[in-house]
């Protein structure tokens, strides 16, 4: 059985609509997603990066030890999944830029799609990251 981590970026949202939302309502759906409310909205996630396991392990192992980062993505290990969003993109920004010095050509490409993935979060907050850990 081999285990991968999947970072999978938001890459747009829809309203499950079975029937046509009526003209008056239609601006409660507006405000309602304006105000981050998910009244029938699906967000539609995409696979931005993938890396095997044991690999990830390794690659947060070159974030400082005990940092909030570092702690941050220990969270897929621990709890299965994570989410990064606008909260956190400083954090993570500063925490893998750091620690591209300490990291192989591979992990340096890694940080560097991450790096990327949390500017994209920050020209638009509603983007999120998912993180999880998948079993063949």
């Amino acid at each position: 059985m081999s285990e991968t981590v999947v970072f999978s970026q938001l890459s747009r949202k829809f309203i499950d609509e079975n029937d046509a939302t009526p003209d008056a309502a239609q601006q409660v759906v507006y405000y309602s997603l304006a105000i981050g409310h998910h009244l029938g909205v699906i967000d539609c996630l995409e696979a931005a990066l993938s890396c095997p396991w044991s690999d990830y392990l390794a690659w947060i192992a070159t974030l400082e030890e005990g940092s909030t980062a570092r702690r941050k993505m220990e969270g897929v290990p621990k709890y299965g999944e994570i989410v990064i969003d606008a909260n956190h993109i400083a954090m993570l920004a500063n925490a893998f830029d750091a620690a591209l010095k300490r990291q192989t050509p591979e992990q340096q490409a890694w940080s560097k799609t991450l790096l990327s993935m949390l500017h994209d979060i920050h020209q638009e907050s509603a983007i999120y990251l998912m993180v999880r850990r998948l079993r063949d």
